[in-house]
């Protein structure tokens, strides 16, 4: 007996990155959003015909044209065999064969499936025509070039910023274990309830709290750095907020911390350190972290009573508190370095807790190894959510209009 034919039609669900039939050759979306404010100042012009961007954007599509080609052409006569219900492939799937879109099969009369040449080529063409259509749209070149205006405004500004926390940092490396205190006392004053607090700068108004006693040093070592950060971007995107200034500057300090280890585990010599640093160690996985840039800075200070004071709370207090945030036991033992001035005393304090003990090794263990990934990962990792806890972040901050013609 035939067995039922099926027609079948495509139907999007989720791609599946273990299995062959459901991997995807897909062109991603930038993650910034999309700007909803044009940085272009009235009267300037597009000095070009064609874009950039536009340029960019039809190069993409003839190369889409070019894969699918080069992925379908060998097979384009598919057997319906191959195909289950719902998309999952079988055991005789195609590895050659790539999708984003599951394959979803109905009764049919025809017994293969065939997908011509002129198949391809008519979805891929309507893609390319959609997308020429939109970027012809009035406006649409000049708002793309503003977007990546306001990119390279913030790029450019927050680079200026690294470098003044990195060489200051350096000059006073004492002064790192406060900068990361200040910043995680800055930010567990969040209350998820009532939405209020968090990692907003307030902190320069709490630093009578006991929390907070001896932060004072690195708030006026910030405040030299915010003056010199602002005199320069006075007419392009600053002032700089507290917020923003108080956390980039926990992450140059924790940065200096990663290159310091490498640098002892090349003998002291601070060259070579830095070349294993730059090699093996967690420069990329900042990234998330620098997109962040936008923090909207408080005008007084956050309600008392939400932050303890780390040297004499017990390990259940901590973990209670950083419960209320969604933070566990593994990512409280990560940020060992912020609890502290001496980080191995608060990882035995935290080891002497079950909950704390295996976390706690896994770490020491990572900074035992030459890249430290485990740890560092991690790190950036639980940082950069404490980073921005109560914040809604302004993606256009310390972008600015330029004057006069731009040309591509």
């Amino acid at each position: 007996m035939t067995s039922p034919h099926r027609h079948c039609t495509q139907s999007p669900v989720p791609a599946n990155r273990h299995h062959p039939a459901t991997q995807a050759l897909s062109i991603i979306p930038p993650s910034h959003p999309p700007s909803s404010n044009a940085a272009l100042a009235p009267g300037i012009r597009i000095n070009s015909r064609i874009s950039l961007l536009s340029l960019v954007d039809w190069s993409l599509m003839a190369m889409a044209v070019g894969v699918s080609w080069t992925l379908c052409a060998p097979a384009l006569r598919i057997s319906s065999s191959l195909l289950t219900v719902g998309g999952n492939a079988g055991a005789n799937s195609m590895p050659g064969i790539r999708s984003k879109v599951g394959v979803r099969c109905q009764a049919s009369e025809k017994d293969d499936v065939i997908v011509t040449r002129r198949d391809v080529f008519v979805g891929v063409a309507a893609s390319t025509v959609a997308a020429g259509v939109w970027t012809s749209f009035p406006g649409s070149q000049e708002a793309q070039a503003a977007d990546l205006i306001q990119r390279q405004q913030r790029g450019i500004f927050l680079t200026s910023l690294k470098n003044k926390l990195r060489e200051e940092i350096a000059a006073n490396p004492e002064i790192i274990p406060d900068l990361l205190r200040l910043a995680l006392n800055d930010a567990l004053t969040y209350d998820k309830e009532s939405k209020t607090g968090g990692a907003n700068g307030s902190v320069r108004a709490e630093l009578s709290r006991p929390e907070n006693e001896g932060l004072e040093k690195a708030i006026n070592f910030l405040e030299n750095i915010k003056n010199s950060t602002d005199d320069a971007a006075v007419t392009k995107g600053g002032p700089i907020s507290w917020a923003d200034l108080i956390h980039i500057a926990a992450q140059s300090a924790v940065k200096r911390t990663f290159i310091q280890s490498a640098v002892r585990k090349c003998g002291g010599d601070q060259k070579k350190g830095e070349q294993l640093y730059t090699a093996y160690g967690s420069t990329g996985q900042w990234s998330q972290f620098d997109k962040l840039l936008g923090r909207a800075g408080a005008s007084e200070a956050d309600p008392e009573g939400r932050v303890p004071v780390w040297g004499t709370a017990s390990t259940t207090e901590i973990k209670e508190r950083f419960a209320k945030l969604g933070i566990k036991p593994r990512q409280i033992a990560v940020l060992s370095a912020f609890l502290g001035p001496d980080q191995a005393a608060t990882e035995a304090k935290l080891a002497a807790d079950p909950e704390f003990a295996p976390w706690v090794k896994k770490y020491i263990d990572s900074r035992e190894t030459i890249s430290q990934t485990d740890y560092e990962v991690d790190l950036i990792t639980a940082f950069t959510k404490l980073s921005v806890l109560g914040q809604t972040i302004n993606y256009e901050a310390y972008s600015f209009k330029p004057k006069g013609t731009i040309r591509f």
